[in-house]
């Protein structure tokens, strides 16, 4: 793959990328897409469930229910953390497919390379899932306490 310059308004040069490199990011970007729409499904799953199984838990009394509530929403995060781990990693061979004299093989689709710079526990903790299944596992352990308390 081989990108050549173009110069554009005012005599300024820019890289132009051919047509197997623009192909390339366009497959990369469908799966960074996909991760993301996976996310954002695996969001209102485990909203959904818990609502659903703290409802549940309340008519009945249940710390069972809670409970299992609880185990749910600890695998929805890691699911979800995990998407978002492959889509930090596949932004990065997205980023490095778009640079002029890429090293990248043409169309790999091989994020491993990036592997040791975003780790999983990173991405499964950053700030918005830790705020949004946080609140859940807050709610849920208040929930649980209330049930065994009263």
């Amino acid at each position: 793959m081989n990108s050549r310059d173009e110069v554009g308004p005012a005599g300024t040069r820019r890289q132009v990328l051919d047509s197997d490199q623009v192909k390339h990011l366009e497959f990369l970007q469908a799966v960074v897409s996909r991760l993301g729409n996976n996310s954002f499904l695996v969001k209102g799953w485990a909203l959904t469930l818990t609502g659903g199984l703290l409802a549940f838990a309340a008519g009945s009394a249940s710390w069972s229910i809670v409970l299992t509530g609880l185990i749910v929403l600890v695998a929805f995060w890691f699911l979800d953390g995990y998407f978002l781990h492959q889509e930090r990693l596949f932004r990065m061979l997205y980023d490095d497919v778009r640079r002029p004299g890429s090293t990248v093989d043409p169309f790999s689709m091989d994020p491993r390379p990036y592997a040791d710079r975003v780790g999983w526990r990173r991405s499964a903790f950053s700030q918005t899932l830790s705020l949004f299944y946080g609140g859940l596992c807050v709610a849920h352990v208040a929930f649980l306490v209330g049930v065994l308390l009263g």
